[in-house]
């Protein structure tokens, strides 16, 4: 492919909706990547669904060291303009709660509408392209792959970040923008679970299994959701969630019974009769029976009638179960970490196109910068929108 006027280095959903956008536009564009297919990670996204969007997007929903960085490209493309292009291709798909979007049938139908898009347009897609140099000769970029040189004026980075290697993922977009001076806000997993010390496995241990309606607090940032106890420690969609907002050494604090005000629960078991085995039993129609049990023998230190129990020491039990407090021994890490938080630093970018103040022609999108989503859809529809910001100005 010669006199191109644009590479764009990565197949994901940020590269491909680059790529069908300034192919409309008229722009010869050529999209690069390592994989054998293209799609990245949206194979396996949604369970296999494709969370593609959610009807209510704003810059709240994102975490970076610049809040407002996003909110140029979202308000430029909103789930709507996305939703539009789904529905045009015929594209069934159903909400959960929420407000995410998945397809009826597999996330093979989105991959497929943006690439043949993308081609129809003109643009070329070439698979099992690894990079293996960039540099700037004068007005042009230079590519080189294990498949030749590609050049052109513009250069997009749409490589991702580094959740799921075994997809593929690399650190090369992060690599290109150290070598053009840009700085790199530091990375870590997000979006996947909590691993627990050594005492927390101890005094948890056998709860593998429990799930539960639960609030989740770190950081001053709380989020309600299921909770999946693990055999290393939490996961689930509250505890994915909160990973996004915490730093390591910050406590983690959990609300096992958020359906209840604190002196509504105290009321309740005000009001309970029985020994402590019994009390263990009731309490199954708050909390999981395991979960119940494993809270008496640890927090409950004898057997007396609830009915009779000392306020203080009642107050003390159930603060246990609306405020449990652990800090996580670390995440579980980027092989199942469905995004990395951090990245190119957007004070490096024009918020409006996406390209480096530093490097005229150099543009980075999607997940590769420092704009990470909450769980649901958020971070496919800031690739949706920042795909389209720099193919509307490459």
């Amino acid at each position: 492919m010669k006199d191109l006027d644009a590479l764009i280095l990565g197949s994901g959903g940020a590269g491909l909706m680059c790529a069908l956008t300034a192919a409309r536009r008229g722009r010869k564009v050529a999209v690069l990547d390592h994989a054998a297919k293209p799609g990245g990670k949206l194979i396996i996204s949604g369970g296999g669904r494709c969370n593609f969007t959610n009807r209510e997007v704003s810059a709240d929903n994102f975490v970076s060291e610049n809040p407002h960085f996003a909110k140029s490209a979202l308000s430029r493309f909103p789930p709507e303009d996305f939703i539009a292009m789904v529905e045009a291709h015929g594209i069934a798909y159903h909400e959960r709660k929420h407000g995410q979007l998945f397809c009826d049938g597999s996330a093979q139908q989105i991959i497929d509408m943006l690439v043949n898009s993308a081609r129809e347009a003109g643009a070329g897609i070439l698979q099992r392209h690894k990079v293996l140099s960039v540099e700037k000769i004068e007005t042009l970029y230079s590519v080189t792959t294990e498949q030749g040189v590609f050049t052109a004026p513009k250069l997009v980075v749409a490589t991702g970040g580094l959740s799921f290697p075994k997809f593929g993922a690399t650190p090369v977009g992060y690599d290109i923008a150290k070598q053009f001076g840009l700085k790199i806000v530091p990375r870590a997993p997000a979006l996947d679970g909590f691993v627990f010390s050594d005492a927390d496995r101890a005094r948890l241990e056998g709860f593998s299994g429990i799930a539960l309606d639960a609030t989740m607090t770190t950081n001053g940032v709380a989020f309600r959701e299921n909770l999946l106890f693990t055999h290393a420690g939490f996961s689930g969609p509250v505890a994915l969630q909160a990973s996004l907002h915490w730093k390591p050494g910050v406590e983690v604090r959990i609300d096992f019974i958020p359906a209840l005000r604190r002196e509504e629960l105290m009321e309740w078991f005000a009001s309970r009769k029985g020994n402590k085995l019994e009390i263990k039993n009731q309490m199954a129609a708050l909390v999981p029976k395991r979960l119940a049990e494993r809270f008496c023998d640890l927090y409950l230190p004898d057997a007396l009638d609830m009915g009779n129990y000392p306020k203080k020491e009642l107050a003390a039990f159930c603060e246990k179960l609306q405020d449990w407090r652990f800090v996580p021994a670390g995440t579980v890490g980027y092989g199942k970490a469905e995004v990395t938080r951090g990245g190119v630093d957007t004070s490096e970018l024009s918020s409006k196109t996406m390209e480096a103040r530093k490097a005229p022609g150099l543009y980075f999108i999607g997940e590769v910068v420092d704009v990470t989503g909450w769980l649901g859809g958020f971070n496919y529809q800031w690739a949706w929108a920042s795909g389209r910001a720099a193919g509307e100005s490459i």
